[in-house]
Order: C-alpha cells, then structure tokens, then sequence
C-alpha cells in the first residue's frame, strides 16, 4: 500500500505562485509513475502533469510553461511548482502515483488540497 499526504494549497493573486508538495509513504518501491490532476467545480478531474519512471515530464497544454513537476527520491516527495497563476487554475489538486503489485497494478490518490487563485 502506499499512503499519499498533499500540502502546499492556499489563496493567491492572479499572478502569484505556489509550490504542492506530495509525501509518499509505505510500499513506494513499487511506485514506477506519478502526477498531479485537478478538479474544479461542475467538472471533471484532469491531468494537469506527470513524471514517469524515467524522470519524462508531461503537462496538460494550459499550464505548460508555468507549472513545473519535479520528484526529490531521496525524501520520497513530488512537488508542483505553479507560477504566473491564472483565476482557471483554481480546483482541488490530487497527487497520483502509479504502483505496480504481483497480480494487479494499483492506483493511489491524496486527499487533495485546495488552490484557489483571485484577480
């Protein structure tokens, strides 16, 4: 099992930035990917970036250039760092790791932590 914990959400100007930190814990040996996903009032939760195996980084079109992934293996933590925040970046963020099992692969999620961006 592996037990994510999210930190760093908050309010912000239009404009400022935040950094989301991720925490993993238990069978983390097992993780081989991880990301962030969003979810905003009425809609549906999405990918916003991602970091495989590898250390290959995705993003979603609409931070790309602003939000930067990042993974520090040494404290078992994934980090979101958001600049030039815009108003539509406000949701719930989730942090997501991938974990691969004897019989079965699995997927982990946070609790989520709320961004909220103001003009």
């Amino acid at each position: 099992q592996v037990q994510l914990v999210e930190s760093g959400g908050g309010l912000v100007q239009a404009g400022g930035s935040l950094r989301l930190s991720c925490a993993a814990s238990g069978s983390i040996f097992s993780i081989n990917g991880m990301g962030w996903y969003r979810q905003a009032p009425g809609k549906q939760r999405d990918l916003v970036a991602a970091i495989t195996e590898g250390g290959s980084t995705n993003y979603a079109y609409s931070v790309k250039g602003r939000f930067t992934i990042s993974r520090d293996n040494a404290k078992n933590t994934l980090y979101l760092q958001m600049n030039s925040l815009k108003p539509e970046d406000t949701a719930v963020y989730y942090c997501h790791a991938h974990a691969v099992g004897v019989v079965a692969n699995y997927d982990y999620w946070g609790q989520g932590t709320q961004v909220t961006v103001s003009l």
